[in-house]
C-alpha cells in the first residue's frame, strides 16, 4: 500500500507541477468551473430567499384564514325579474347594507368549519399626545384577530370580554406609536388621544418586519404604525358607517350630480372579516359556503369577495418553484460547459505535451502513470475551480441581497452540491484526455 502512494503520489505531484508551470492556461480552465459553481450558489440562494419570503408571508396571513372584502359596484346593480311569461320585465333594484358585525356573528355561530371570526374596521386618524402629532390607521377588531394573523404583545393584555363589549375607550398599540409618543417608557395604563377620543393604552403589539411584496389584499399589513381598540368601540366612539347622517347623504348626492361616482366612499360597515377555517382541506369548502351564505343575507347581491390568501400564496410559491428549477438548470448547464472546457483544453495539453509523455514511457512510466498523472491535472483544477466559486457565489449573494433588496439564503446543501458536481466533472471529463495520453506509443511520441 506504501508503495502504490509512493508511486502514484509521484504521478500527481508532477501533475501538480504541470498546473504550476502553465498559471494562465490552468487559470482558464478554472474559469468555467468557477463561475458554474458560483451560479449554482448564488441561483439557489435567491430560490431560497424567496421560499423563506412565502412562508414569512404565509405566517404573516395566518393559517387556514379567508379574507372577506367588501365590492363597490359602480352605480345600482339592477335585474331583471317579476312579470309573466312573455309580459312586461319589470327592473328590480337590488339593496344591501354590504359587511356588517351581523355577517361576522352570523359566520361564527353557523358554519361549523369555522374556528374564529374577527372584524377589521379601518379609519386614518391622527394620533396626539404633549404636543406630538402621528398619522395612523387606527383598526376596530376583537381579540381573534391577534391570533389569525400571529401577532404576540411585547408587553400589557389583550381586550376582556367587559371592554369588548362595553365599547371601553382602550386601545393596543403597534411598536412605531409606542417609540414616538412614549420611546422609553411602559405605555401600559397611559392614555393617548386619537380623533377626539382618549384611548387607554392596555397592550403593545410585537414589532413585525414586512416586506414591501407582501399584498395588502391578502390581510398582510404591518401592525407597527397601527392603533387597535374594540370593533364596538369603534362603531360607538368613532364612526359607524352603517348609520347614514344627512350631511354624508347631500354629500353622495352633490358627488353624483358632478359625476364622481367613480370615488364613492366605502359604506360597509366593516372593511374586512377574517375567518379561520378548522383544517386545511376544509378551505374551498368552507369558503363557498361563506359565499353562498353572504350572497343570501345581502339579497342576491355581489358586493363581497372572498379570497384565500395562503392558497394564493402556495400558488406563487409554486410558480418561484418552477422558475428556481429553470434558474438551477441554467447554472447546471454553466458547470457542464465549464466540464467541456476543462476536456477540450486538456486534450490540447496532450497534443502539446506529447514528447513529454513519451519521455515519460521511456523512463519506465506505465499507461496507468500517465492516466494518473493527467487526471490529477483536470481534478485539481476542478476542485480548486469548486472552492473558489463557492466563495464567489457566497459573496455574490451577499451582493445581490445587499444592492437589490432581495432575500438571499445560501444553504450547505447548494454549496455541497455545486462543489461534488465540480469534482464529478473533473473527473469525468479529465479521464478521456488522460485515457488519450496514456495510449500513445513512447517511439512516436519521442520523434514528435
Amino acid at each position: 500500500m506504501k508503495l502504490l502512494l509512493q508511486r502514484y503520489g509521484h504521478d500527481v505531484v508532477t501533475g501538480i507541477e504541470s498546473i504550476f508551470a502553465n498559471k494562465v492556461k490552468s487559470l482558464l480552465t478554472a474559469l468555467g468551473i468557477i463561475f458554474g459553481v458560483a451560479a449554482v450558489i448564488s441561483m439557489l440562494a435567491i430560490g431560497n430567499g424567496a421560499q423563506q419570503e412565502i412562508l414569512e408571508q404565509i405566517k404573516m396571513v395566518g393559517v387556514n384564514n379567508i379574507i372577506i372584502s367588501p365590492v363597490t359596484h359602480e352605480g345600482n346593480p339592477e335585474d331583471s325579474g317579476g312579470g309573466s311569461e312573455g309580459g312586461p320585465q319589470v327592473s328590480i333594484k337590488r339593496f344591501s347594507k354590504g359587511l356588517t358585525l351581523l355577517d361576522a356573528e352570523a359566520i361564527q355561530e353557523i358554519i361549523p368549519t369555522v374556528a374564529k371570526v374577527s372584524p377589521v374596521i379601518s379609519f386614518n386618524y391622527s394620533a396626539v399626545l404633549d404636543g406630538k402629532s402621528k398619522p395612523v390607521v387606527l383598526e376596530g377588531i376583537n381579540n381573534n384577530y391577534f391570533r389569525l394573523f400571529n401577532i404576540a404583545l411585547q408587553t400589557g393584555s389583550e381586550f376582556t370580554d367587559e371592554q369588548l363589549k362595553g365599547a371601553f375607550p382602550v386601545c393596543v398599540i403597534g411598536d412605531n406609536v409606542k417609540n414616538v409618543f412614549f420611546n422609553q417608557q411602559d405605555p401600559v395604563g397611559k392614555y393617548i388621544k386619537c380623533g377626539q377620543v382618549w384611548l387607554q393604552v392596555v397592550g403593545v403589539a410585537e414589532r413585525r418586519d414586512f416586506t414591501a411584496s407582501a399584498s395588502d389584499e391578502m390581510g398582510i399589513s404591518s401592525t407597527d404604525n397601527k392603533i387597535f381598540i374594540p370593533a364596538k368601540t369603534m362603531s360607538m366612539r368613532f364612526r359607524n358607517r352603517a348609520l347614514i347622517r344627512a350631511d354624508e347623504v347631500e354629500m353622495m348626492a352633490a358627488s353624483e350630480g358632478n359625476g364622481d361616482a367613480g370615488q364613492k366612499e366605502n359604506l360597509n360597515q366593516l372593511d374586512k372579516i377574517i375567518v379561520q377555517v378548522d383544517e386545511t382541506e376544509n378551505l374551498s369548502s368552507t369558503a363557498e359556503i361563506i359565499r353562498r351564505m353572504l350572497l343570501r343575507r345581502h339579497n342576491n347581491l355581489y358586493d363581497f369577495e372572498v379570497t384565500i390568501p395562503e392558497l394564493l400564496l402556495k400558488q406563487q410559491q409554486r410558480t418561484k418553484n418552477i422558475f428556481n428549477i429553470v434558474l438551477g438548470v441554467i447554472a447546471g448547464i454553466s458547470l457542464l460547459v465549464g466540464g467541456i472546457g476543462i476536456m477540450n483544453i486538456m486534450l490540447a495539453s496532450v497534443m502539446e505535451r506529447i514528447r513529454e509523455i513519451g519521455v515519460r514511457q521511456a523512463i519506465g512510466a506505465s499507461r496507468i502513470d500517465i492516466i494518473v498523472q493527467f487526471l490529477s491535472e483536470s481534478t485539481i483544477i476542478s476542485v480548486s475551480g469548486g472552492i473558489i466559486g463557492i466563495a464567489l457565489g457566497i459573496t455574490l449573494s451577499k451582493i445581490i441581497t445587499v444592492v437589490f433588496d432581495i432575500q438571499t439564503i445560501v444553504s450547505a446543501f447548494s454549496i455541497i452540491i455545486s462543489f461534488g458536481v465540480s469534482v464529478v466533472v473533473g473527473i469525468t471529463f479529465g479521464y478521456l484526455p488522460a485515457k488519450k495520453a496514456s495510449e500513445h506509443d513512447p517511439v512516436n511520441s519521442l520523434r514528435y
